[in-house]
């Protein structure tokens, strides 16, 4: 009975050590900014199509940035959230409007 008291304490151990080893990893949220040349529907297409919202959460969205100067677009890993704002920066910058992304600690 004591060795299977042992091998469950082990276990238990185990799964402990497995579990810190591998912690979640930080996550950011993706933000545009607002500004007063950037045309609505630019920024509802970049919504739709960078963060598959749909045009209603896109409108949602847009108009928060809009009335408050900033929108949380959705929350990643760094690294995804790196890449959509390179994506979204560059977009804008290919469309000729300052719309300008950028990413903060969640």
């Amino acid at each position: 009975m004591s060795k299977w008291k042992e091998l469950i304490d082990n276990q238990e151990v185990l799964e402990e050590e497995f579990v810190e080893q591998f912690e979640k990893p930080p996550m950011y949220t993706v933000i545009l900014l607002n500004d007063d040349y950037t045309p609505m529907d630019f920024v509802i297409d970049v919504l739709c199509r960078f963060f598959n919202m749909n045009s209603d959460k896109a409108t949602d969205v847009m108009l928060e940035i809009h009335y408050k100067g900033k929108g949380r677009c959705g929350t990643f890993t760094s690294e995804i959230a790196e890449t959509k704002v390179e994506q979204v920066n560059q977009y804008a910058l290919e469309n000729e409007h300052p719309l300008q992304c950028t990413m903060e600690k969640a």
